[in-house]
C-alpha cells in the first residue's frame, strides 16, 4: 500500500508540475532517466526568456527506499556553445532514514563540442545547507555528470552518473540515497 500511495503521489506531483509549467511556458522540456535502482522525471518551462520554472521527482531503491521531490527557479541561457542554468531549488526528502526539506542553490552547465556540435558534456549540482532546512533534514545534495547527444533538434539522449545524499539530524547521520549510472532522454518543445 505504501508503494501504491507513493506512486500516486509521484503521478500527481508530475501532472501538476507539467500543467503549471505548460500553461506559462514559452519553451520547455520533459526529461526521464533510468538507472539500476532509480527512476527520475523532470519538467521545466520558461516563464519568460531566460527564467525557467521546473521540478521533478527521483525515486531510488539504492540501499533503502527514498523519494526526493524538487522545485526550482533558474536563470538559463542556451546557445550553440553552451547550455547553463543557475538558481534556487527546494528539495523535499521522503526516505526510510528521515524526512524534511530545504532551500538550496546550484545549477547546471554543458558545453557543446566544436568538432561534434550534436554532443555536449557537463553536469549539475545542488546543495541544501542546514540553515534553511526543516524536519529531520540537516543538509543534502545531488550532483551528476552527463554526456548528451542531440538526435533531433527536439530530442536529446544522454548517459551519466548521479549521486544524491542527505544528512538527517535524527541520529541516523549522512546517507547516500542514490548513486550510479543512468540513461535518459529529454524532449524539448
Amino acid at each position: 500500500m505504501k508503494t501504491l500511495t507513493r506512486q500516486f503521489a509521484l503521478a500527481t506531483f508530475a501532472g501538476a508540475l507539467l500543467a503549471t509549467t505548460g500553461a506559462h511556458a514559452a519553451s520547455g522540456s520533459l526529461d526521464l532517466n533510468l538507472g539500476p535502482d532509480a527512476v527520475q522525471f523532470e519538467a521545466n518551462g520558461e516563464l519568460t526568456q531566460g527564467v525557467a520554472l521546473g521540478g521533478g521527482v527521483l525515486h531510488s531503491d539504492y540501499r533503502d527506499d527514498a523519494t526526493i521531490y524538487h522545485a526550482q527557479l533558474l536563470g538559463v541561457q542556451r546557445n550553440r556553445d553552451r547550455d547553463i542554468g543557475v538558481g534556487a531549488r527546494w528539495t523535499q526528502y521522503d526516505t526510510d532514514h528521515g524526512n524534511g526539506g530545504g532551500l538550496g542553490l546550484g545549477g547546471y552547465g554543458y558545453v557543446f563540442l566544436p568538432q561534434m556540435p550534436d554532443v555536449s558534456v557537463g553536469g549539475y549540482g545542488f546543495y541544501t545547507p542546514s540553515v534553511v532546512t526543516s524536519s529531520d533534514l540537516d543538509d543534502g545534495y545531488e550532483v551528476g555528470v552527463r554526456a548528451r547527444y542531440s538526435f533531433t533538434p527536439n530530442v536529446d539522449g544522454y548517459v551519466g552518473l548521479r549521486q544524491a545524499a542527505a544528512d538527517f539530524d535524527n541520529g541516523r547521520g549522512n546517507r547516500t540515497l542514490d548513486r550510479g549510472a543512468q540513461v535518459g532522454v529529454r524532449l524539448s518543445f
